[in-house]
């Protein structure tokens, strides 16, 4: 058996001393081969030295360029953050003819990563068509087609998954919200029998959050049942206090309070559009409407300001926003955030010159950074009814490590999560008139083309009625709100939380008793 065979067997038992051996004694007897550079490179990731790993297989690549080194190298940068060499390694290693179903998957993963779910079902069928009995590879390739529009591929897909793997909790999380349930065709009687075989915290999260949905859309009180049971749980299991994200509001509103940022209005209409709000608001709505628009593409939901602002920073803890980085971006130079940004999200665009839109629901906590560091940006805020958006915050899904959905898993968290980002957004309208345009998500509903109009308008884009027309974009959604969005704008989720009008009642007294108009 060679040493480059040995190494890679040792690495699929988890035998890194041993990979590492017979990688090192590869180097030193073929120094001017790639392929011991390259193992060392992946023991060293598989070991958590990331930034050991990158020279090594940057090595490996001098010494010959293989799709399979230039798919690692891309994942590793992708987890360092430096999506620009990601993208371009990847789109390299998917030009080279590769038959390694692992090279090919992970070609496709970072695609995802970059927001490019269509370049990635190529590399994810092909995976799949290799090996067609790894589960994680059709997942992935399910994932896309979903995204991308292709549901009844994406439904095959992942019913191939579960007739293999009847458990597969992500699976019939994936499965559930693809589309609308009806009475005559939903799953709940499989999800019933699923959860009762559920032997981890985590899948029976995700299969109690199936079940509530597909009981949601058939009218089946007991989805609020397995919703507050699922909530509950992982409330306990990631032990979230509310302390924490007023402490974020209060440090916001305290360092803007004390330095405002220019109240002048963005007059060129080249800046990116942010689309921002609390989650299930609207947000992929209008970022659709205005994708649509010839002149304006969407870049997804981005991570590009959150990290430029805690780089800059320079804090070193390792939350993205706490109140330590808020008090800290203070001295940030407003032109060095602008480039910071623009750098990293110009990696996620066709082309350098296109205007955008960055939809990440978060960034209504950084207008402050973002009028600052990009005066011709636009910004645009979708406001819900209160209730609404309390009701559909509690039962979907989000990220279960984001920290930035933590309140969600309990009502009266995210009562006073609305309430904090209804103050929030008061306070930007105070000290930037005319910068953030509020839009009411029920008034777009009621009033489709006059309310498109202003936000057109607002953007400094011509009117052009593609954008009334947005569920006939083409274009990938990877959010909860993919089914949606691509059927004509209705008002199927306004007042929605009166389903469950009773449960609900401790947290509509007590936004009403804040002053809101529930």
């Amino acid at each position: 058996m060679t040493l480059e065979a040995q190494a890679r067997r040792a690495l699929a038992r988890g035998d890194f001393p041993a990979a590492a051996d017979a990688a090192r004694q590869l180097v030193h007897s073929a120094g001017d081969q790639p392929s011991g550079y390259f193992l060392m490179g992946i023991i060293a990731a598989e070991t958590g030295q990331i930034s050991k790993a990158v020279p090594l297989i940057r090595a490996a690549l001098e010494r010959g360029e293989e799709a399979e080194y230039l798919a690692h190298l891309a994942r590793l940068l992708i987890l360092l953050k430096q999506d620009g060499e990601a993208a371009q390694a990847a789109r390299r290693a998917l030009e080279l003819d590769s038959s390694d179903a692992l090279t090919l998957d992970t070609i496709g993963c970072v695609l995802v990563r970059l927001g490019d779910h269509l370049a990635a079902l190529k590399p994810f069928e092909a995976a799949v068509s290799i090996e067609p009995d790894n589960l994680d590879y059709r997942y992935n390739l399910a994932a896309a087609c979903g995204f991308t529009g292709h549901s009844d591929d994406a439904r095959s897909h992942y019913e191939a998954i579960l007739a293999a793997d009847p458990g597969h909790a992500r699976t019939h999380y994936a499965l559930a919200i693809l589309s609308r349930q009806t009475q005559g065709k939903n799953h709940v009687a499989r999800l019933k029998d699923a959860l009762a075989n559920a032997q981890d915290g985590g899948d029976a999260l995700r299969i109690r959050y199936a079940l509530a949905k597909e009981m949601e859309d058939i009218g089946d009180a007991e989805a609020f049942d397995h919703l507050s049971a699922a909530n509950e749980e992982h409330k306990r299991s990631i032990a979230y206090n509310f302390d924490h994200d007023a402490a974020i509001f209060d440090t916001l509103e305290d360092v803007f309070e004390q330095q405002a940022p220019s109240a002048a209005p963005a007059n060129d209409a080249s800046g990116p559009v942010f689309v921002v709000g609390m989650p299930r608001t609207g947000t992929t709505l209008v970022d659709r409407i205005l994708s649509s628009h010839p002149d304006i593409c969407s870049a997804g939901e981005l991570q590009a300001m959150p990290l430029a602002v805690k780089q800059l920073s320079g804090t070193r803890s390792r939350t993205i926003i706490d109140p330590d980085t808020v008090r800290a971006s203070a001295s940030i130079d407003p032109s060095a955030l602008g480039a910071a940004y623009m750098a990293q999200a110009r990696h996620h665009l066709p082309a350098d010159d296109i205007r955008f839109t960055d939809k990440l629901p978060a960034n209504f906590l950084y207008i402050g950074h973002i009028a600052r560091a990009l005066p011709h940006a636009r910004i645009v805020c979708l406001q819900r009814g209160a209730m609404d958006t309390v009701w559909s915050n509690y039962k979907n899904l989000f990220a279960t490590q984001s920290a930035y959905y933590a309140y969600s898993y309990d009502l009266m968290d995210t009562a006073r999560y609305y309430a904090r980002f209804m103050r929030l957004m008061q306070l930007w309208d105070r000290l930037l008139p005319g910068r953030v345009l509020q839009l009411s998500y029920e008034k777009l509903v009621s009033d489709q083309e006059a309310q498109t109009r202003r936000l057109l308008d607002h953007c400094g884009l011509e009117w052009d009625a593609a954008c009334l027309s947005f569920h006939k974009n083409s274009a990938a959604v990877a959010t909860p709100s993919a089914a949606q969005v691509r059927r004509p704008l209705n008002a199927d989720g306004v007042g929605k939380w009166r389903t469950h009008e009773q449960a609900l009642e401790p947290v509509r007294a007590w936004l009403e008793a804040q002053g809101f108009n529930v």
